[in-house]
């Protein structure tokens, strides 16, 4: 388990999800009460967002411990990758409510996470290629 690649990237992408938790994504004034407020837009923001990101380093953990059933493996870690994207796109539309602001460098860690599950997915079907590969030998 620990020494297949997939293993670190999804252990990887639970730390990143993690840390976006209190890293910003956008930073900027936002208007309240008809004066501007200086505001980092993190993970943990907006409750939906929040609780996307916590489920998103939970099951990249738990995701780690399928290895005996690949390709269920595999098709939970395509919907993780689809959850990514979702708190993205999210992510991207509270940047509207901003009068003025900055994408924070710490977005590289949200973008990285999507890129990570991609390398667990690719990891995850050499494996199964590599298993189906020694069943036909036999």
């Amino acid at each position: 388990m620990i020494q297949r690649i997939q293993t670190l990237w999804l252990l990887i992408t639970a730390t990143c999800a993690f840390i976006s938790l209190k890293l910003p994504f956008y930073t900027g004034n936002v208007m309240e009460n008809q004066t501007t407020v200086f505001k980092n837009l993190t993970a943990s923001s907006s409750l939906l967002i929040n609780i996307i990101t916590v489920i998103i380093g939970v099951f990249a953990i738990v995701f780690i411990f399928l290895f005996k059933n690949r390709k269920r493996q595999l098709w939970l870690t395509f919907l993780l990758f689809l959850l990514t994207i979702l708190q993205i796109v999210l992510l991207y539309f509270q940047t509207g409510s901003f009068v003025q602001g900055t994408w924070a460098i710490s977005i590289l860690i949200y973008i990285a996470m999507p890129i990570l599950l991609i390398l667990a997915m690719r990891g995850i079907y050499k494996d199964e290629q590599l298993v189906k590969s020694v069943d036909r030998l036999r």
